[in-house]
Parts: C-alpha cells; sequence; structure tokens
C-alpha cells in the first residue's frame, strides 16, 4: 500500500472514529461508529444504538450496511469498503461477510474494546462449542419436514443466490 493510499484508508477511519466519539456524547450507544465507501465517497455512515433503540443488533456496522444496501437498493456491497472505529465483533462480523465488501479497515483491535468493558472473546469460545455445550441451552430437534424449505429453495427456477 503506497503513501496516498494510506492516507485514504486513514481518512475514512477517522470518520469512523469521530462518529464514534460523538456517538459517546449522545448516548444512543457504545463508542462504535462505522462508514462505507463506494469510489472514493461515503456512502453510509452508521454508530451503535444498542442503549437508544433497545436493540442489540443495532451495532455501528449494521446500522451501516442497512442504510448502504437501501441506498444501493442491493444486499451485495461487493464494490464497498468497510472502515471501523473498532475490530467488529463476531455479529457485526458475521453481517459484513455476508454483505460481502472488497475490504474491510478498522482502528482499535478487539483487544482495546475488551479493556474498556467489549469484550466479545465469550462470544468467540461459544461459537466453537458444539451446540450441546454452549451456556446458552442450545437444541437441535429435528423434525420429519425440516429440510422441505430447502428443497423448496433447490427447486426455486427464480432464486437469487447470496
Amino acid at each position: 500500500m503506497d503513501e496516498k493510499e494510506l492516507q485514504m484508508h486513514k481518512q475514512f477511519l477517522q470518520e469512523a472514529v469521530n462518529l464514534a466519539r460523538e456517538n459517546v456524547a449522545t448516548g444512543r450507544g457504545g463508542p462504535f461508529g462505522a462508514v462505507i465507501v463506494k469510489d472514493g465517497q461515503i456512502i453510509a455512515r452508521g454508530c451503535n444504538q444498542v442503549l437508544g433503540s433497545q436493540d442489540p443488533t443495532l451495532h455501528a456496522e449494521v446500522d451501516a450496511i442497512r442504510t448502504a444496501c437501501k441506498k444501493l437498493n442491493s444486499f451485495d456491497l461487493k464494490d464497498c469498503v468497510i472502515y471501523s472505529s473498532c475490530e467488529p465483533c463476531p455479529m457485526c462480523l458475521g453481517a459484513i461477510y455476508w454483505a460481502r465488501p472488497k475490504a474491510l479497515f478498522f482502528a482499535a483491535d478487539r483487544y482495546t474494546a475488551a479493556r474498556h468493558g467489549f469484550d466479545d472473546k465469550f462470544i468467540y469460545d461459544e461459537i466453537a462449542l458444539p451446540a450441546e455445550k454452549r451456556h446458552i441451552p442450545t437444541v437441535c430437534i429435528a423434525l420429519e419436514d425440516n429440510e422441505e424449505p430447502f428443497e423448496k429453495w433447490d427447486a426455486k427456477e427464480d432464486k437469487v443466490s447470496y
């Protein structure tokens, strides 16, 4: 990465950090911000709004992804770059992978977040466990027709794969 490209990435990351800083002042949620960039322009901004919305999924990256997808009328952000003030949590990382951006940049890492009370290690640990060993009882009960929705999806001729 050359110096010009590095400076561009730093500029967009700084915008995400600025959003995070402003978000702390509003009390809507935690110290997290994200921007999504397409063709060198910010097309979406997002902030953590867990407290203000009472929605545990309304993290900065999810907020920005939802806004960008609506703006582009697409679930696919393949031509976009996501900039986050902090390394995304497991939920946001999953959302980012589903959105398929061409790159992700973040400022603070998960260990910095953990030092300030935002420790996602327990989720990473839980994901790696077999379902029956997780702390939240997680039980698979197979039904006779549990595969039918998938079979109908497979047979659907006008499906859009994602």
